[in-house]
This record gives C-alpha cells, sequence and structure tokens, in this order.
C-alpha cells in the first residue's frame, strides 16, 4: 500500500512526492526530506517557492526536459532563487550545441511529442506492444545520454540540501531516474514499481496542467486519462532489460563509469 504522506501539496505542480518511506531489501525504508521527484517546475507560486527552499530546504534541481522544452516553457521561477543550483540534463541525443534531434522537430520551436510523452500514442490494440514501445524509449534514454544519467543522479546525491527531480509529468524520465537512484538505495522492487505508478494518482491533473501549456497541448489527444495511466509491467520490463543485458540497473551504471563511492554518496542521501 502506498503512503499518502509522501505527497508534498504545492500551488503550481501535482505530481511532487518524497523519494522516503520506500520499503529496503533489507527491511528499513528510504530517508523523507533528502530527495524529491515533480512535474513541470514553471507553474510554482511565490508560497510554492517558500515551501520547497524555505522549509524543505531546496538547493538543487534536476531538470531532464530537453532544450527546446526549456527554450519553450522559459524559465521557471526557481531559476531567479541564488540558493538552488540548476541542474539541465537532457535525456535526448543532442544533434548540435542547441538541439535535441530526439526531441526537436522544428530547430527549437517544436517538440516531438512521442519522445517526449511517449505514453500519448499507446497502443490501445495491443497492450503487449504498448509496454514494448514505453520500455523502449526508457531504455533510449540510457542508451543516448548516460552522460546524463550520471550526472543526473550524482546531482540528486549532492548534500548542500534537498534535491528534486523533474521533467513534464514526472512520469518517464523522471521515472527511470528515481528507479535508478532507489535501486542504488537498496530499495525492493515492489517499492520502485509502486513509486513508479504512483503517478497515476494524480494523473488528471498532470493532463490539466499538460493541456494548459501550448508547449505540450498539440501532442495530447482528448482519450480518457485512464488512458495515459502509467502501468507496473512498463517499469518492470524496464529493469527487467537491465537485468538481462547487464546483470541489473548497478552493473549498466557501474559499465558506465559509476563508482561504489557514487553508490556509497547516493545511498547516504536516501539511506539513514
Amino acid at each position: 500500500m502506498r503512503d499518502f504522506t509522501r505527497w508534498i501539496e504545492l500551488e503550481g505542480a501535482v505530481n511532487v512526492r518524497d523519494l522516503g518511506g520506500l520499503a529496503t531489501v533489507d527491511g528499513g525504508t528510504t530517508r523523507f526530506g533528502r530527495i524529491y521527484r515533480s512535474d513541470n517546475l514553471q507553474g510554482l507560486t511565490e508560497r510554492d517557492v517558500r515551501v520547497l527552499v524555505g522549509d524543505r530546504e531546496l538547493r538543487n534541481v534536476v531538470d531532464l526536459r530537453s532544450g527546446p522544452e526549456v527554450r519553450l516553457e522559459g524559465p521557471g521561477p526557481l531559476t531567479a532563487v541564488p540558493q538552488v543550483s540548476i541542474h539541465h540534463l537532457t535525456l535526448f541525443a543532442e544533434g548540435g550545441l542547441y538541439t535535441d534531434v530526439e526531441a526537436d522537430t522544428a530547430g527549437g520551436d517544436a517538440i516531438e511529442g512521442d519522445k517526449v510523452l511517449p505514453w500519448t500514442a499507446r497502443d490501445e490494440n495491443d497492450e503487449r506492444m504498448a509496454e514494448l514501445r514505453v520500455t523502449g524509449y526508457y531504455y533510449g534514454y540510457i542508451r543516448d545520454r548516460p552522460d546524463s544519467v550520471l550526472a543526473a543522479l550524482r546531482a540528486m546525491a549532492l548534500d548542500d540540501g534537498a534535491a528534486i527531480v523533474h521533467c513534464a509529468a514526472g512520469k518517464d524520465r523522471t521515472g527511470v531516474l528515481c528507479a535508478l537512484a532507489l535501486e542504488v538505495a537498496g530499495a525492493t522492487r515492489e517499492a520502485i514499481v509502486d513509486d513508479y505508478v504512483a503517478t497515476g494518482d494524480r494523473l488528471e491533473g498532470i493532463l490539466a496542467r499538460l493541456r494548459a501549456s501550448e508547449t505540450y497541448r498539440v501532442d495530447l489527444d482528448n482519450r480518457p486519462a485512464d488512458d495515459h495511466r502509467p502501468r507496473a509491467e512498463y517499469m518492470r520490463q524496464f529493469l527487467g532489460v537491465l537485468d538481462e543485458r547487464f546483470g541489473g540497473p548497478l552493473a549498466w551504471l557501474a559499465s558506465q563509469g559509476w563508482t561504489e563511492s557514487d553508490s556509497r554518496t547516493l545511498r547516504a542521501r536516501l539511506r539513514d
């Protein structure tokens, strides 16, 4: 059963929760107040900023959106807070100095929705194909941008205050990074999958926010919200691919230059 005290209620974001309180393989739980996950932070109010920066000591923001998304949405309110460091680490392959080719179809003036929001084109007639399709995008993040993945995890582990990781919906790119962080911290697979599907509890609000933005509206359709719901099999399949191809997420991280020192640092953030 999910612990609903993990949710953080803000006025300008709807899918914000703590990575604390999740079961670990050694019988413990992950630590509260260290790492948060969220949907787009563009709409934070002054009160929200006070809650995050003042009350919760937020100091590092890991922004997984593509370059075009950031440009189209404009600077968010946290970019103006001197205590906060923004780590922009796109998970899409870059085609040049300013363009993310996997998410950019018009020279930075548009995004390719099925890259940014892979669940918008789910095949309603074949659940297995939908599972493979979404999992393929998740694998693409680590295949195309292992540098961003490792840099994001290291930023999440910084100990100068709390960190928050986000993308647009706080589901796919954020879900992959949080799954990897929780794996390093020793969370159970059940807890990792539970955290992933928890986004479904806020799906109506997420879709309303995305449709209110010109950046994402054109790539969303009028299907019921349940058609966009995160499904446990998507995350299970993604983690299963890492198990089969690399011997697990930790082995994949090690193959990309992640060290035992990195693991100790991240575990110290998320474990007592």
